[in-house]
């Protein structure tokens, strides 16, 4: 049965191995659906400026929805956007991009079940299988840079890598989860099969955060392929 789907989308490899696995399985992908703290307007995921994802939506054509939340109040903007994007868009089902964290998969599925929608985990696996899917991206013919990583576990000679065969086999020695599902490095997408445009981009400057590391994304511009 074809379901019609809200995909949680960061701008990373996870969320785009989602959507390339959902829409090849026949289902559609009506919007994506990215949550930004009012106070700061870049995405909570990634702490990546909205144009960035506003680029990815327009060169994938896909509507993207921005969820503009409070840590606080996080969950419950997130079901009441999608009670609203069901209705707009006749939703079945609002899908994410986690692995195999059990505490993430029940937060989703808790939160679409209030809003009246069935989860999707297009991506779940076992622990082990993390190095295979990262090998599985890096062979998809997507293409997707390190943009920010976390300090206690990678230096930011990370940041601006593509993630290739050259940056697997350095993710061998490392003690990290190779999909970096633990939030040990955040990835940007900008070119793949499902994009129509390829999204041009400049690295900017490297900001020291709290714990982590972000590298700026600048001059975004989409180039016809």
């Amino acid at each position: 049965m074809k379901k019609k789907i809200a995909l949680s989308w960061s701008g990373g490899k996870d969320g785009c191995m989602a959507l390339h696995k959902l829409i090849g399985q026949g289902h559609e992908i009506a919007c994506l659906i990215t949550t930004v703290p009012i106070e700061l307007e870049r995405t909570f995921g990634h702490g990546e400026k909205m144009e960035a994802i506003l680029k990815q939506s327009e060169a994938l054509g896909i509507p993207v929805h921005f969820i503009r939340c409070t840590f606080k109040g996080y969950t419950q903007s997130f079901i009441d956007s999608l009670k609203d994007l069901k209705n707009k868009y006749q939703l079945t089902s609002a899908a994410f991009g986690d692995l195999y964290l059990d505490e993430h998969r029940s937060w989703g599925e808790n939160t679409a079940d209030s809003a009246g929608l069935e989860a999707l985990y297009p991506l779940w696996m076992k622990k082990d299988e993390a190095a295979q899917a990262l090998q599985d991206f890096a062979d998809s013919g997507y293409k997707a840079v390190i943009i920010r990583t976390q300090d206690n576990v990678l230096d930011d000679t990370w940041l601006g890598h593509e993630i290739d065969q050259q940056l697997i086999e350095r993710m061998k020695s490392t003690p990290i989860c190779p999909m970096g599902e633990a939030g040990e490095y955040h990835t940007f997408v900008y070119d793949g099969p499902l994009f129509k445009k390829l999204i041009k981009l400049q690295f900017g400057e490297r900001i020291q955060m709290e714990t982590t590391t972000r590298l700026e994304l600048e001059d975004l511009s989409l180039i016809e392929k």
